[in-house]
């Protein structure tokens, strides 16, 4: 209880640096956390929360469900546990707790965050992302037309 006041601003500005630095990602299709001025509640949470916006955010995938799944089986530094406010960053889908009358949208990951250095969060965020990217099927390569020979 002593260190609670360190963790959580600590986890605080983490977060708001994770969150920065995963909006606009080309694996993700919504980054959610109160502390980007995109958040609908942004103003809000502005004037209500003071010292930062917590160690909570969602991010949503845009490989949909399967790559929610696989990207919490991917990561290193992350611990897949249902929990928050601990000294571990968390990750959870969070739709399989709750299964399938969850409101919770299936290609929605929850992460709480940490002491972790974020920079240690950020690349086992990328690195599980980029493993699960779903991936195009490569093109065929196209029949070259003979030469005609002179």
């Amino acid at each position: 209880m002593r260190t609670l006041f360190l963790r959580v601003g600590r986890a605080s500005s983490s977060a708001l640096a994770i969150a920065g630095h995963l909006q606009g990602h080309p694996a993700l299709r919504a980054v959610l956390y109160p502390g980007l001025a995109s958040h609908p509640g942004y103003q809000i949470a502005a004037r209500q929360m003071r010292g930062g916006f917590g160690g909570m955010l969602s991010i949503r995938l845009v490989g949909g469900a399967e790559q929610a799944m696989a990207v919490p089986r991917a990561v290193r530094v992350f611990k897949r546990a249902t929990s928050l406010g601990g000294v571990e960053s968390l990750i959870e889908h969070r739709r399989s707790q709750e299964g399938p009358s969850s409101p919770v949208p299936d290609d929605l990951l929850r992460l709480s965050i940490g002491i972790e250095a974020p920079e240690d969060l950020l690349a086992d965020l990328e690195a599980a992302l980029d493993a699960t990217q779903p991936r195009t099927p490569a093109a065929a390569p196209q029949p070259q037309a003979p030469q005609a020979l002179d």
